[in-house]
């Protein structure tokens, strides 16, 4: 088997070999990932049968963590949008908040919604409702655009259960509650963050609303629009469940002291990801506007569709990473960069120059999991908190930055009738300043947690 340079130079012309195959060749990621873990690992030098069984134990290892978060999470996103809840999420922020923080009211509103929603689906479910409040408190719509672009995007790459972050965990074997916790806590500055960019850079850029529907017309294509309580619930509950089971995980939570036995096995099982998540498809059922066999059936059948490529997507990620934790990196890698302190800055790094590379937040999450999973020993994250700093740095870097080669970018561009130069300025910028500023924010709370472990 190769090692040393020459392995490092396999490992870069594997890297080459993906950015290729995406973005040039147009190749799926699903096939890319699994030619990238192939070929690597039969170049380095294993035994092709042992490769085989790399690829397929990776790719079901992954699956097996987190397939049906994912399942269940694409659910309960299907219904948020076909039942208005999406909307009255909005209206609930608007109403707490006032329509002078309208921005900020776009970015929260993004950011929840994005938590089970691919960011570019969710843009396209709340477009029309940007389009109406950049008409009701007459700003630009580049404003709103960018803000709930912002806003989506935050929690599309930081946090669980959209796949992104989830399959970061899963591959770097860091806790998706405090993953999640985390997450939350990196999100809710990073999210003003982009309101604020939104209000003073966007701004400079007016484009005029023209909503084709209004408030009323939104609320008649859904019917009957579900409560408040009904519409958050099926967010906030799997994340209140995911958060106790990380509480009673937590390495004091053995103690007599903290919580009975009993008590201590059923916190596990509801804050258990899976559980949860399938909790909260239920409860998103409860918001159906017409409840029957056949809707339910039909978005079930719907939701479930949308996942199969995350699926797959996710699953060669594993595999990739799987032969990947097959070569004697970790031995290089320790005596290259031993001592320098720069884990999360390499995986931060790592996961730009893909993104930046690739257009795909996804992918690049997916990539740099594995590129660093075999690693973390090295640059110094193999501790339990090390692993869900090292998920938010590549989560971070995912986001950094959004051009020409990213769909979500085109997204925003055509939704909200802005001109490619315009949303270079106004969104490509916005997503380097949100990567910047996370990496900072994530670092501080890196210290901040070491200190007080």
């Amino acid at each position: 088997m190769i090692d040393g340079y020459a392995l490092v130079i396999l490992l870069a012309a594997a890297v080459g070999f993906i950015i290729f195959a995406t973005a040039k060749v147009n190749l799926h990621a699903f096939l890319t990932l699994l030619l990238a873990a192939y070929g690597t690992g039969v170049l380095a030098g294993i035994d092709p049968q042992e490769v085989a069984t790399l690829v397929t134990d990776g790719f079901g290892g992954v699956l097996g963590y987190i397939g049906i978060v994912i399942l269940a999470g694409t659910i309960i996103g299907v219904v948020l949008e076909r039942s208005g809840a999406a909307i009255v999420i909005a209206e609930s922020i608007l109403d707490l908040i006032g329509e002078k923080h309208t921005p900020e009211v776009m970015a929260i509103t993004g950011s929840l919604v994005s938590i089970p929603v691919f960011c570019d689906s969710g843009y396209i479910i709340l477009s029309g409702l940007s389009r109406s409040l950049a008409e009701r408190s007459n700003r630009s719509l580049a404003t709103l655009s960018v803000a709930l672009a912002g806003g989506l995007y935050v929690t599309h790459v930081f946090v669980p259960p959209t796949p992104g972050p989830i399959a970061a965990a899963g591959i770097l074997g860091a806790d998706v509650g405090l993953v999640m916790l985390a997450g939350i806590v990196v999100s809710i500055p990073v999210t003003l963050v982009a309101a604020k960019w939104a209000s003073y850079v966007a701004s400079r850029f007016h484009i005029d609303p023209e909503p084709e529907v209004t408030m009323s017309d939104i609320k008649a294509e859904y019917g009957r629009l579900p409560s408040r309580g009904q519409a958050f619930a099926p967010l906030l509950v799997p994340i209140i469940l995911i958060s106790l089971g990380s509480i009673a995980a937590y390495p004091s939570a053995d103690d007599p002291a903290f919580v009975a036995g009993t008590l201590q096995s059923w916190l596990l099982f509801i804050g258990d990801p899976a559980v949860a998540l399938l909790f909260g498809a239920f409860l998103s059922f409860t918001i159906v506007p017409s409840f029957s066999d056949d809707i339910i059936d039909e978005w079930v059948s719907d939701g479930l569709t949308n996942a199969a490529v995350i699926l797959a997507v996710t699953g060669a990620g594993g595999a990739f990473g799987s032969v990947l934790g097959a070569l004697p990196l970790e031995d290089f890698i320790g005596n290259t960069f031993s001592g320098l302190g720069i884990g999360l800055l390499a995986a931060f790094i790592i996961a730009a120059a893909l993104k930046t590379a690739l257009g795909s937040s996804t992918v690049a999450i997916l990539t740099t999991s594995s590129l660093i999973a075999p690693l973390l020993g090295s640059l110094g994250l193999a501790s339990q908190w090390g692993a869900v700093f090292a998920v938010l740095a590549i989560g971070a870097g995912s986001m950094t930055v959004s051009h020409a080669n990213d769909s979500y970018f085109w997204i925003i561009t055509e939704f909200s009738d802005m001109e490619t130069a315009t949303a270079y300025q106004a969104w490509t910028l916005a997503t380097l300043a949100l990567g910047i500023v996370s990496i900072v924010w994530i670092v501080i709370l890196r210290n901040i947690v070491q200190l007080v472990a």
